[in-house]
């Protein structure tokens, strides 16, 4: 039981997990960018949505599933939308009402 040794003694770990700054990924994308994105990606379902509707009425498409379809994505889109805007606007307020 004596022969045992060990090759990699555990060095000390004093201030490197305090000193070190975590290092953001490199293909992050920032809350505003990610949010500008999103309503720019609504509005562009909007306006399939219009162009739809616009062909369906005259006559240019004559499939009404697909005008409805493109109607339903822009609409759940849209809450989507309205509803991240209210948790942003709650978490705004709650933050506002912290005491300091």
């Amino acid at each position: 039981m004596n022969d045992i040794k060990i090759q990699n003694p555990v060095q000390p770990l004093v201030g490197t997990a305090i000193s070190r700054k975590p290092e953001p990924p490199s293909n992050s994308v920032s809350f505003a960018n990610m949010l500008t994105d999103s309503i720019k990606q609504v509005n562009r379902l909007q306006v399939e949505a219009d162009s739809s509707i616009n062909d369906l009425t005259t006559g240019k498409q004559p499939d009404i599933h697909r005008t409805m379809i493109a109607m339903e994505k822009a609409s759940i889109s849209f809450e989507l939308l309205m509803q991240i805007r209210n948790k942003v606007i709650s978490a705004y307020d709650s933050i506002m009402r912290m005491p300091i």
